[in-house]
């Protein structure tokens, strides 16, 4: 089929015009997550878009600027947004272990609080905050996802399923 530029234009800019822009899947689950969330969506415990789930960044020995903060927060909502509806917060702690002395010193801990399981708490020491950051975000998804699928599995006890005589 040779066509000609026109006529590929004319296609092309037809069937564009025709598609309206579709939700994609994980639309919102990829966005950083929240600075700081307003006091009536804290009462409503997980069941919230990436967006909304609070992220405190904790420092101690350590000075972080606000791009280093942004970026914890972007690389929080890439690995754990798609987790989102079943995490009530996530605290992420930067540690100066040896203080002035330098070496492998920083250690970053992130803890992950999870609606209805328990807390995930995954740690890594690293000599800079960035790898430091990456390998303890890659062991919180991890294990986040094991556990929000382990819940998952877990088949749901129905009323009509129980006896009257049991008392449970």
């Amino acid at each position: 089929m040779n066509r000609t530029p026109a006529a590929r234009s004319r296609i092309s800019s037809s069937s564009s015009a025709s598609r309206e822009p579709t939700r994609t899947r994980n639309a919102g689950k990829r966005e950083p997550l929240a600075d700081q969330v307003p006091r009536p969506v804290k009462r409503t415990a997980g069941r919230a878009p990436a967006p909304l789930t609070p992220a405190n960044i904790r420092v101690d020995g350590v000075t972080l600027d606000a791009e280093d903060r942004a970026y914890i927060r972007r690389r929080l909502g890439e690995k754990l947004g798609k987790y989102a509806s079943s995490i009530e917060r996530v605290t992420v702690r930067v540690h100066d272990v040896n203080g002035p002395r330098g070496g492998i010193d920083l250690l970053c801990r992130i803890k992950v609080v999870l609606s209805g399981l328990p807390s995930v708490v995954v740690e890594h020491q690293a000599a800079l905050l960035k790898p430091a950051l990456t390998r303890a975000l890659t062991g919180a998804e991890r294990t986040v996802r094991q556990t929000v699928q382990r819940k998952r599995m877990r088949p749901i006890r129905s009323a009509a399923g129980r006896e009257v005589g049991q008392g449970r």
